[in-house]
């Protein structure tokens, strides 16, 4: 069996600091990081994905720009392109990555599989070309944009682990249900040794 890494998310505005701060999400960045050098031979692909939204308008409405942001459709301004909180966090080394994906870019997007890579390529045209049947899934945010991931990959028939010490979340009663979601969903919640 082919597997991969899908990192999500792990930047700026959603670690500590951030325009939209995920307690914990620099320990994620740093374990990644551990993660990634302990055990980088046995993916055949790395994909890391950013938020890349756009600076000028309200990407699709997903920015509150008129009123204030619901935190569940609508948001503060976060991962403009370009600007330091689009960048990765400076904890998470990008050196194995092998293919990097923008997301968002005008419009909301929550999933890593919504994202290209700057060649144009869909993540799920990456895995298929790779032959890869399984995936480990990581990053931020456990109940938005790494639940959406996972359950993409699920959709598109791949094995789904969940490192379940390689996340952070915004709450944690979300966090939870979101996690419970996807072990219903068919999903392997698992720590990051197994």
């Amino acid at each position: 069996m082919t597997r991969a890494l899908l990192i999500v998310d792990v930047q700026n505005d959603f670690t500590e600091g951030g325009a939209l701060a995920v307690k914990g999400g620099d320990a994620v960045a740093r374990a990644l990081t551990q993660h990634v050098a302990a055990h980088a031979g046995e993916y055949d692909v790395i994909i890391a994905s950013r938020d890349w939204h756009e600076g000028h308008t309200d990407n699709g409405g997903h920015f509150a720009t008129d009123a204030e942001p619901d935190f569940v459709d609508t948001w503060p301004v976060h991962c403009v392109a370009g600007t330091p909180g689009a960048e990765y966090d400076p904890e998470l080394d990008t050196h194995s990555v092998t293919h990097h994906v923008k997301k968002g870019q005008g419009m909301p997007a929550y999933s890593l599989f919504d994202g290209t890579t700057d060649a144009g390529e869909k993540v799920s045209e990456v895995l298929a070309a790779h032959g890869v049947t399984e995936v480990d899934v990581s990053g931020i945010a456990t109940d938005y944009c790494v639940r959406a991931s996972a359950l993409d990959a699920i959709e598109h028939g791949l094995h789904v682990r969940i490192l379940t010490d390689l996340v952070a979340g915004v709450a944690p009663e979300s966090s939870d249900a979101a996690l419970a979601e996807l072990a219903h969903a068919g999903a392997e919640l698992v720590g990051a040794a197994s």
